[in-house]
């Protein structure tokens, strides 16, 4: 059965969204219940009104080693995945978790039918961020009034479209472009075609092969050729967002005309949705050419 993690920004406990979810003891019989399945991350509108923004696959629930009374509950490395769309608590006045009985349970289980509900509505179908029918990775269909009563196969399909690559960099293409204004962090260059597709690119900062999560903290708007050099290691970033030059960067001058006048990378709109620390610093320290 799937689930429901409270998460907020300000939180005492020690969260990591894409990697772990502390939770003390009271808890634990409601979290054994997903245990091996899907989790949705819910924000209260008192703490910053994301609502629900993300989800991930609780892999296990193990006793915190650092914390006596409380659990970890490990997220499977590569199942993280922010939603290209906020889904509000409420829609038209009603519950989109229909089956809440408890609205102050910081962990509490979730019905199949509104976890597929909250997922059509999360991932949604912005610039084609899911497949087209006929797609061998077609989702679901997205809600609608007229949608067909819920079925176990439904949830099956819904449920494995969440592990395909395909559907997955769509998704975090459509949060970080809007996280960004579709604007390149690095030039602040905006273009968009005559289609109305932007023309830059979401970027991991670690890239998915190595362990880093679709998250929009793990991820930068970025135009053609920043996006080269950010990944071939010829620019990055310090923690401070000021872009760092590799020695390696033959041509400085034209460099220097495409960067922004302060040299430093733009912010997303939201910013708790800021690159972290520790991804910069594994491009700084695994990627950068000094």
């Amino acid at each position: 059965m799937p689930g429901v993690f409270v998460h907020r920004r300000d939180t005492h406990y020690a969260d990591e969204p894409y990697c772990q979810y502390q939770f003390p003891k009271v808890y634990l019989s409601r979290a054994s219940q997903f245990e091996g399945d899907w989790a949705v991350y819910y924000e209260p509108v008192k703490a910053g009104g994301r609502g629900f923004y993300a989800v991930a696959w609780v892999e296990r629930i193990i006793p915190d080693p650092t914390r006596d009374g409380h659990y970890l509950a490990l997220i499977k490395p590569d199942t993280y995945l922010d939603f290209a769309h906020n889904v509000p608590r409420t829609i038209d006045g009603e519950l989109v978790e229909s089956g809440l009985a408890n609205a102050q349970a910081a962990v509490r289980p979730l019905s199949p039918q509104d976890f597929v509900r909250i997922i059509n509505l999360g991932l949604g179908d912005d610039e084609g961020a899911l497949p087209r029918i006929g797609d061998p990775a077609a989702l679901a269909p997205t809600l609608r009034d007229n949608q067909r009563p819920f079925r176990f196969e439904q949830e099956r399909i819904r449920a494995e479209s969440l592990t395909s690559r395909i559907v997955r960099d769509r998704v975090f293409r459509t949060a970080v472009l809007a996280a960004y204004d579709k604007r390149c962090a690095m030039t602040g260059l905006k273009f968009i075609n005559g289609g109305g597709r932007a023309e830059v690119a979401a970027a991991h900062i670690r890239p998915v092969a190595q362990n880093g999560p679709d998250s929009v903290n793990n991820g930068l708007a970025l135009s053609g050729t920043a996006h080269w050099m950010f990944d071939r290691g010829l620019i990055s970033l310090g923690d401070d967002l000021s872009v760092i030059v590799s020695r390696h960067v033959n041509d400085t001058a034209s460099l220097d005309r495409l960067l922004r006048p302060d040299r430093k990378a733009i912010e997303p709109l939201d910013p708790t949705l800021r690159p972290h620390p520790s991804f910069l610093a594994w491009h700084r320290e695994n990627v950068f050419k000094m």
